[in-house]
């Protein structure tokens, strides 16, 4: 008797659409793969915001954009342009089946005419960021947009463009400048990074270069202030960083009437002083993001202003600022609206004052959620255990990078109030060991010695050979005390905090704290949400380690080993089957690593997009150019000095 078969009825897309959004991005684009049904749910409109699809321009990537046009909005990535015809064409084909749809285009790597700029901007007319970073070869001759029917047509459609970005243009001037931003009247963003813009003034004429008429070589900063002028009721954001701003432009800039910005990035511009600093706290009191990273001529009177004149500050990077230190910190810490500081490479941070800021009432201080300190030398556990209780209810990311004093006392602390990170660098913290990971206190030493054990002075001829003028051990000389099983089974039954509390944990960079071995990775990294892990320059760690991380953290997209002599073929056969999402994978000076791994790779990493095996003596070119022709994700690829080769493969 045949049994009747009962076809289970499909759900709902809506209920499909619920639970994909409990779903991380990377678990949803998983799901989707499972079933039709599935991946119409995961195409719904609540999950295609700020959807950005990043491709080379080739003859594949025409049927792709033809694809994209069932998509209500999205926005495009495309490298690699040039001025031949499959570049037209697929410009052509981004306007007839974009046009409408797209949000933002970005065009980097790429080296377009003109023409074939002019034959898509027209029909972009929902553009809202458009990125030109780099196009030198549009703004070379100088008469980009020189027609004014061009113009009228550029200005029809990108009238609603509200982000703008000519980061890099060598060639940019006043001419093209101003005929591009006479298109687009509405800017909320604009960008002019490393741009060649003629600050100085001139002491005949008491103006800046260019005032009298438009340049046909710089931009100046008369064209700059035209333009903040014209647009003060919408822009709110300017990127001048890596220009030679001078204190006096910067004045100008800040002094332009009814002009509020809210975001202001001045990364590397040397030449400014705290006057300047200042002048620009009092007259822009409404800014909420700050970046004076690199700014070298900066002090602690800087620190200072900025506490006391930007009460609405949410972001501020202070980065390589050398010579600022705690002075002014702890009333930086008093602002309640900051959310993330940067203090990387501020060598004189001790953190002293950070935490004395931090020690008022929770709506007298900053709920700070990203704090860098990586590079400060000075930062010892004392600072690192009262931060860690301080900011436990907010903090997400935290760089301990290169605190060479970082001990494992300081780790403890992490992994016992800082529940909520999601970020957590601690690369290069050197004194950090197995014990500190599993939240252990480490055994004492109950036998001596030998060496150390007090058997008198020995008399030889060789003065430095005298047991009482021995020196000590330097700290470099030491190996690690090796985790015992027994030590394991305490961490497995103790309830105290080791890195493993991080639950939430998307990011760990543990790459040369040499001391780690297997006994702390294989217990410790095990977080289904990691994406990002940095392993490399352990001496320590085994294959054991790897197979492990790839059996725990399935979500990883990044995957650093450089430099790990204990990862062979081996190790790479059994974890690869579990790296299906793996994207980036670093090897270099792996010498174990060879031809095998690179077979095993391509069989179940075929997301893969970045590889570096540099220096992996065991691998052969052959075996690299089959990986290429087996991987369709596959962008760059180093292998530098492999098989006796000097190399360096990036399509």
């Amino acid at each position: 008797m045949e049994e009747d078969v009962i076809e289970t009825p499909e759900l709902p897309v809506e209920i499909l659409v619920y639970i994909l959004s409990f779903l991380h991005p990377s678990d949803r684009k998983e799901a989707s793969l499972v079933c039709r049904s599935w991946y119409h749910a995961s195409q719904d409109l609540r999950f295609q915001k700020k959807v950005t699809f990043h491709f080379p321009a080739s003859i594949s990537s025409l049927e792709l954009v033809r694809g994209l046009g069932t998509k209500s909005c999205c926005s495009l990535v495309i490298s690699q342009l040039d001025g031949f015809s499959m570049s037209r064409s697929l410009l052509l084909e981004v306007g007839l089946c974009l046009g409408s749809k797209l949000e933002s285009l970005a065009l980097p790597g790429s080296s377009i005419t003109e023409a074939s700029l002019l034959t898509l901007l027209p029909h972009l007319t929902s553009l809202r960021r458009l990125d030109l970073r780099g196009l030198d070869s549009l703004f070379m001759s100088g008469a980009f947009l020189s027609r004014e029917e061009h113009r009228q047509q550029v200005r029809s459609a990108l009238s609603g463009l509200e982000e703008l970005d000519l980061s890099d243009l060598r060639y940019l001037s006043d001419l093209t400048f101003n005929r591009l931003t006479s298109c687009t009247p509405h800017l909320r963003r604009l960008s002019l990074a490393g741009c060649h813009i003629a600050y100085e003034f001139d002491p005949y004429r008491g103006c800046p270069v260019g005032a009298v008429e438009d340049s046909s070589a710089l931009l100046s900063l008369r064209s700059l202030r035209r333009l903040l002028t014209e647009q003060k009721s919408t822009l709110v954001a300017l990127d001048l960083s890596r220009t030679s701003i001078t204190p006096e432009s910067l004045r100008n800039i800040a002094q332009v009437r009814e002009l509020v910005l809210e975001e202001l990035r001045l990364h590397g511009c040397k030449e400014l002083t705290d006057y300047s600093v200042e002048v620009l706290v009092k007259h822009q009191p409404n800014l909420q993001k700050l970046d004076i990273s690199a700014c070298t001529e900066l002090t602690s009177r800087s620190v200072e202003a900025i506490a006391h004149g930007l009460e609405s500050l949410t972001h501020l990077s202070l980065s390589r600022d050398w010579r600022i230190t705690e002075k002014g910190l702890a009333d930086l810490l008093s602002v309640s609206s900051l959310r993330s500081l940067d203090l990387s490479e501020c060598l004189h941070v001790s953190g002293a004052e950070i935490v004395k800021g931090l020690t008022g009432s929770s709506d007298a201080r900053a709920q700070l959620e990203v704090l860098n300190l990586k590079s400060c030398t000075y930062i010892r556990d004392l600072a690192i255990f009262s931060l860690t209780q301080l900011l436990g209810d907010t903090l997400c990311e935290l760089d301990l990078t290169s605190c060479i004093n970082v001990t494992d006392l300081s780790v403890r602390s992490i992994a016992t109030y800082l529940q909520r990170l999601v970020v957590l660098r601690l690369g290069w913290c050197k004194e950090v060991t197995d014990w500190g990971l599993l939240g252990m206190v480490e055994t004492t030493k109950c036998d001596l010695d030998e060496e150390t054990e007090d058997n008198g002075p020995r008399f030889t001829r060789t003065f430095g050979n005298m047991g009482f003028f021995k020196p000590p051990r330097l700290p470099f000389e030491e190996r690690p005390k090796l985790v015992t099983q027994n030590d394991l089974e305490q961490f497995r039954q103790q309830a105290g905090a080791s890195l493993l509390a991080l639950n939430r944990l998307q990011e760990l960079d543990l790459s040369a704290i040499s001391k780690l071995t297997d006994s702390s990775i294989i217990q410790v990294v095990r977080y289904p949400d990691l994406h990002c892990l940095s392993l490399s320059m352990l001496p320590e760690i085994t294959d054991a380690s790897l197979v492990s991380v790839a059996w725990h953290c399935r979500s990883l997209t990044r995957l650093a080993l450089s430099h790990c002599p204990g990862i062979s073929d081996c190790g790479v056969a059994q974890a690869a089957p579990y790296l299906h999402r793996l994207q980036h994978l670093y090897l270099s000076s792996c010498n174990n690593i060879t031809d095998r791994s690179l077979v095993f790779l391509a069989q179940h990493c075929k997301r893969l997009r970045t590889l570096d095996i540099s220096k992996c003596k065991n691998i052969s070119v052959t075996t690299v150019d089959l990986l290429q022709s087996q991987l369709p994700f596959l962008e760059n690829v180093n292998y530098k000095f492999i098989g006796g080769a000097d190399l360096t493969f990036s399509l």
